[in-house]
């Protein structure tokens, strides 16, 4: 079924009502943080309903509710860098740990954000050619292969506190893949982060931690927009509900993903993504779902 237009946005979860919304909100939060592509079921789960699609608008605005439970479930992680590269800063402690991360963090986001800007007119436009689900089932399956690579030659053994400025940029070049549809940014830099030998929950923090600015960017830039559009009262309600109960799913799949890596390995994402991108592919071939 046909998305909605707002001023050149996606903005077809308006027309779903505030309940379909809250089941996608479980959707999105979830599978947001977990490395299996939010946008893959945002596409699969509306279409096997018969409910149109929600938009990209509606993807990317999410992003504020990842942006809260990663904040919330990290906080003592993100309260230490902050506070402690401003005290590093203040004292010109330009060797503290605290403030050196912060710095990585910055700079590792800068890929992420010149190829958004590139790519914005078409990543959330009505009708977008990276938002078919051909696009989306060969993007599982690269990621599944790449997810398998990691899994099979890295030696998971380093923590955070290991970390150097070139673990970071290599993950802040690996969340670029985000901006296509089926990558999945948890995805993209958990894998990234597993190359580089870092252990699997490590590899899952040092994902969260360095993707706060792109998560951030994403979710405020998407409302921005969604205000400069026009979205009118129902619209902005109708989103809340989706914020709240994504934020809540979001903070859940943080915990669940960290528990499990703390004891098993990533192959059941491998598998299910592997298996999703087949599926895609098949049921567009097949005349099941619509590209």
């Amino acid at each position: 079924m046909a998305s909605a237009c707002t001023a050149g946005l996606d903005t077809g979860f308006v027309a779903l009502g505030y309940g379909k919304v809250a089941v996608l909100g479980v959707v999105q939060g979830v599978t947001e943080l977990l490395p299996i592509s939010s946008t893959a079921h945002m596409r699969i789960v509306p279409a096997f309903l018969g409910w149109p699609d929600p938009g990209s608008a509606f993807s990317a605005a999410m992003q504020a509710a990842a942006l809260a439970a990663v904040i919330s479930y990290f906080w003592s992680d993100v309260r230490g860098i902050v506070t402690g590269s401003i005290g590093a800063a203040r004292r010109r402690d330009f060797s503290s740990w605290d403030f050196r991360f912060a710095v990585w963090i910055l700079l590792a986001t800068l890929p992420i954000v010149i190829a958004g800007v590139l790519l914005s007119p078409v990543l959330n436009a009505c009708g977008s050619p990276l938002r078919t689900l051909t696009v989306i089932g060969w993007s599982c399956i690269v990621m599944a292969a790449l997810l398998a690579l990691a899994e099979i030659y890295a030696r998971p053994k380093r923590t955070i506190e290991q970390a150097r400025l070139s673990d970071a940029m290599v993950v802040g070049v690996a969340q670029v893949g985000a901006l296509i549809p089926g990558v999945s940014r948890s995805g993209s830099t958990l894998t990234a982060a597993l190359f580089r030998d870092f252990r699997r929950e490590e590899a899952a923090r040092f994902s969260f931690l360095l993707g706060l600015p792109a998560i951030a960017a994403a979710g405020l830039h998407e409302l921005w927009h969604l205000h400069k559009a026009g979205l009118d009262a129902h619209g902005w309600s109708i989103l809340a509900v989706g914020l709240i109960v994504a934020s809540i799913s979001a903070f859940a799949a943080i915990w669940g993903l960290l528990r499990f890596l703390e004891r098993f390995s990533t192959w059941p994402f491998v598998i299910y993504r592997g298996l999703m991108g087949v599926f895609l592919l098949v049921a567009v071939f097949r005349g099941w779902l619509p590209n």
